[in-house]
């Protein structure tokens, strides 16, 4: 387990932050997690909202989820759907 700080991606709502989860290749819910906010924006885009956390504090957090555990700096695995035209 990691004492550094990690950034975590987030949905914003009305009112608070939610945990932004992801699926695996096999379609389990993922949390991700990255080491530095460059990797992050290199992954999700800059406009990527994030919350720095400590990685037993998000572990806390989707303990009682049904998800897999915490990817940590994943890289080349999201990419945005093509555009398509008619």
């Amino acid at each position: 387990m990691s004492r550094d700080p990690l950034y975590v991606p987030v949905r914003p709502g009305t009112t608070t932050l939610a945990l932004r989860l992801f699926r695996t290749a096999s379609g389990k819910r993922t949390s991700v997690a990255f080491t530095s906010p460059l990797k992050l924006a290199r992954v999700l885009g800059q406009e990527q909202p994030w919350v720095r956390l400590g990685e037993p504090a998000l572990r806390a957090l989707i303990k009682d989820l049904d998800v897999v555990g915490v990817v940590v700096d994943p890289a080349g695995t999201m990419s945005r759907p093509a555009l398509r035209s008619a």
